[in-house]
């Protein structure tokens, strides 16, 4: 840490900012890892934060992943006709939280099991609707 303060890098308004020799990459299926190019070695934690993250969502409209010659992945930005190594999904990445699942009793309201939750692409079927608990609840795939 006396290194960052000599290098004046100590004061800095991110806590998502990278020591010296350190990159952010990301896997093909979008979790970030991070590179020590000084000690030759990656992680999946920040250095500095200890948080595991992974890109959030697809990649902007007009950019594909592809693979070079080398076999290296790159992204091909059709619209500036623009190839680079950095994902473009990681200036927007979230943090990985393991949330440990609540347990729900007898006073746990339906808003509170549906947080968070999208069903938008599902079909839901309550019968005994109009006589107390329902019997059955069905939920599948729309598509």
């Amino acid at each position: 840490m006396a290194a960052l303060k000599y290098a004046g890098m100590d004061d800095t308004d991110s806590e998502d900012e990278l020591p010296p020799g350190w990159e952010e990459r990301s896997t093909k299926d979008g979790w970030v890892y991070y590179a020590n190019h000084d000690e030759m070695k990656t992680q999946w934690e920040h250095p500095k934060t200890g948080k595991k993250k992974r890109c959030a969502g697809d990649l902007p409209y007009g950019w594909e992943q592809e693979t070079d010659e080398k076999g290296q992945i790159i992204y091909v930005d059709h619209i500036n006709k623009r190839t680079t190594y950095f994902d473009p999904r990681q200036a927007f990445t979230v943090e990985d939280v393991s949330v440990k699942p609540k347990r729900y009793d007898g006073n746990t309201a339906a808003l509170e099991i549906l947080q968070g939750r999208d069903l938008s692409d599902k079909v839901v079927l309550i019968t005994g609707g109009n006589s107390g608990i329902g019997e059955l609840l069905l939920i599948y795939n729309a598509a």
